[in-house]
């Protein structure tokens, strides 16, 4: 196993004391420019990486940062890690990205791995129905919370999408396009965003004048294979020919749904899903979705990350648009 560069090795390596090694590496002006432009080249040479857990043991910050996703195969986690990850790392932050499949207890034990590594942070979509297990933890990092909020989770600042307005919008236009069986999947009400989701379609058939019917309203823990069951039941026995996603995963999964639909049941179907991955441009001419600013979301998540004096509980919120791509009436 290769020796470890540690301070006092390179002291030795050079013939002087380790603390004046130390004031080298810190940039403390005591040190002469000549000495400290040798050690740094010595330190360089030899590989020296600065030890987090001591800095930490002094006091100092890390700079690390965690980011909790539910996972990154859909394009809205994907692209906001990859934009947070992108501008942590100009601002001198090291992000470390766990996934918890929405499983409360992965995300207790990613939490756990933050503090043991003194993260300075952590950003957080919350799991359904996540206990208190990680509640010491949190109190000892700066919390941000994403798409979701957990009651459970005190003093922590919220970057959220307002997508109330565009989904109304969305179920009032299929309404004009004449369809009156409108099929819904979303997040149940144990999630924040589920019960804001769901009211906010409930909204949209009011404006509409279509009554609240409850058979076409599915609910559940979000997933790929719940909005593809669930659209399934709605194309199939409940005779929906409008449907409207409330999730990132489960408008994947409705999306397969509806490409198994033959030809002709499919052209005069209307899909409306949520997010807006690339790939939605190109399927039927273009699909209709809820479209979310994912890199203004990751912006402002950063300006939260770097604020020296944030305020307790800040809440941020961004609103999403409703884009019709074509949808075809009833």
């Amino acid at each position: 196993m290769a020796k470890r560069i540690t301070i006092k090795s390179i002291a030795q390596d050079l013939g002087i004391s380790h603390m004046t090694v130390s004031r080298a590496l810190s940039n403390n002006p005591n040190v002469s420019k000549a000495t400290r432009d040798a050690i740094l080249a010595r330190a360089n040479e030899l590989g020296y990486v600065k030890s987090a857990a001591a800095s930490a043991m002094r006091g100092d910050a890390t700079r690390i940062v965690g980011l909790l996703l539910p996972n990154i195969v859909n394009e809205f986690y994907a692209r906001f890690a990859n934009t947070l990850a992108t501008t942590c790392g100009q601002n001198g932050l090291h992000l470390i990205i766990h996934l918890t499949n929405d499983d409360p207890q992965a995300e207790d034990r990613a939490i756990a791995r933050l503090r043991e590594v003194q993260a300075m942070a952590v950003v957080m979509v919350p799991s359904p129905g996540g206990g208190d297990l990680g509640a010491a933890h949190l109190r000892a990092m700066k919390v941000v919370q994403l798409i979701r909020q957990r009651p459970s989770i005190r003093q922590a600042a919220a970057v959220l999408v307002n997508d109330r307005d565009a989904i109304a919008q969305a179920v009032v236009r299929l309404a004009q396009l004449g369809h009156r069986s409108i099929g819904y999947i979303g997040a149940d009400a144990g999630l924040s965003s589920g019960r804001n989701r769901l009211a906010a379609f409930q909204q949209g058939l009011a404006t509409a004048g279509i009554p609240v019917t409850s058979e076409h309203m599915h609910t559940g823990a979000p997933s790929f294979a719940m909005g593809r069951d669930h659209a399934r039941q709605l194309f199939a026995s409940e005779g929906a020919t409008a449907i409207l996603c409330g999730g990132f995963e489960i408008s994947n999964g409705a999306l397969n749904a509806f490409m198994e639909l033959p030809e002709a049941q499919r052209s005069k179907t209307a899909f409306v899903g949520y997010g807006d991955p690339s790939f939605y441009t190109w399927i039927n001419g273009g699909l209709s979705t809820i479209r979310v600013p994912v890199d203004r979301l990751a912006h402002q998540t950063l300006a939260v990350l770097t604020d020296p004096d944030p305020a307790d509980e800040a809440y941020f919120s961004f609103g999403a648009e409703f884009v019709d791509r074509g949808l075809p009436r009833a």
